[in-house]
């Protein structure tokens, strides 16, 4: 899945949280916001509440279950900005991509 699939994807499930704003950015392959104050996903780098930076090829493991997320972000390969009660919160939300 390339991450235009994957905004896409989000966004048909409503995949944000209400009155958030969450960046995953994924370095040199561009970013996506969970935008939960303006009801989209969207592929914008803006500001935001929170923000997580993972790697496309660890954000690949981790959707694909070969990389545990507490693993990722104790070896630093996946770093949490901001407010990390609204990262916790994310499991839940990023569990509608599927597999």
């Amino acid at each position: 899945m390339t991450k235009s699939e994957m905004a896409a994807k989000l966004n048909e499930a409503n995949a944000w949280l209400p009155g958030k704003r969450v960046k995953i950015d994924f370095g040199d392959q561009g970013a996506v916001m969970l935008d939960g104050v303006a009801n989209q996903v969207s592929e914008d780098a803006g500001a935001a509440d929170t923000t997580i930076k993972v790697a496309w090829a660890d954000w690949e493991a981790l959707q694909n279950g070969q990389l545990d997320p507490m693993t990722a972000f104790m070896q630093g390969k996946l770093k949490i900005e901001g407010d990390m009660s609204t990262a916790m919160q994310l499991q839940g939300v990023l569990s509608k991509l599927g597999k």
